[in-house]
């Protein structure tokens, strides 16, 4: 297992997307770019809430525009900074995980 730290995104749409970032601050930006504008302009059901979204890149307010984005197409997004945790092959090989699952609680009480 090994920490790294970043920020990461869950877009949950009928095919969820994951964004990782090295930090929040890409993040926002990643979503802003790779979620939000992705939206084709004619599906915005009012020209304010289009004009708020367009504002809200243009004027690099990220959080705004992915707020905008959420109310506009009712997708939840989960946005999580904080490490990422990376399970390498050298951080569980087969053999630590064989023994690790032996002590887990699930075999608490096993014979």
């Amino acid at each position: 297992m090994n920490q790294r730290p970043g920020a990461y995104a869950v877009v949950r749409e009928e095919d969820p997307k994951v964004f990782l970032a090295e930090s929040a601050e890409v993040l926002s930006r990643v979503l802003a770019l790779q979620v939000v504008a992705q939206l084709p302009s004619a599906t915005v059901r009012s020209p304010a809430r289009l004009e708020e979204m367009r504002t809200a890149l243009l004027e690099e307010r990220w959080g705004d525009a992915l707020i905008a984005w959420i109310e506009e197409t009712d997708t939840p997004v989960d946005v999580y900074d904080e490490a990422l945790i990376v399970w390498t092959n050298e951080g569980l090989d087969a053999n630590h995980a064989a023994m690790e699952i032996r002590m887990a609680p699930l075999f608490a009480d096993a014979p």
